[in-house]
């Protein structure tokens, strides 16, 4: 297993449970490491045999920026699905930091690892 890796991906949105995070927008750290096979794009060179890290930096950058969740978990899973299903990834670590959120803690946030659900 290869894995392809964007880190520090700093992303706008509105997050949080307090009232004043609810009227702005909250800079989101996404750290992502995505498992895949570079084998065959080795070979080819060619960016259709590989995943495409700036596709899922741009998609992420999109549903991150228009989303309003309350909750780090909830915008976690929901960030997972997407690289999961719509890229085909069958395995991913991703840390959300919301920086500041804690005063004292330079970060604060989740580290969730998921992976394709097995067919049944």
């Amino acid at each position: 297993m290869d894995i392809i890796y964007l880190r520090d991906l700093r992303i706008d949105t509105v997050i949080g449970i307090y009232a004043w995070e609810r009227r702005i927008k909250q800079t989101i750290i996404l750290d992502i490491e995505m498992a895949t096979d570079i084998r065959k794009a080795a070979q080819t060179d060619s960016i259709e045999d590989t995943l495409n890290y700036k596709a899922v930096a741009k998609r992420l950058i999109d549903f991150v920026g228009n989303s309003d969740f309350q909750l780090v978990e909830t915008l976690s899973e929901r960030v997972a699905e997407i690289v999961l299903k719509e890229f085909q990834v069958p395995w991913l670590r991703l840390q959300v930091n919301k920086q500041g959120a804690v005063r004292g803690a330079r970060d604060v946030g989740v580290i969730i690892e998921r992976s394709q659900s097995p067919i049944r």
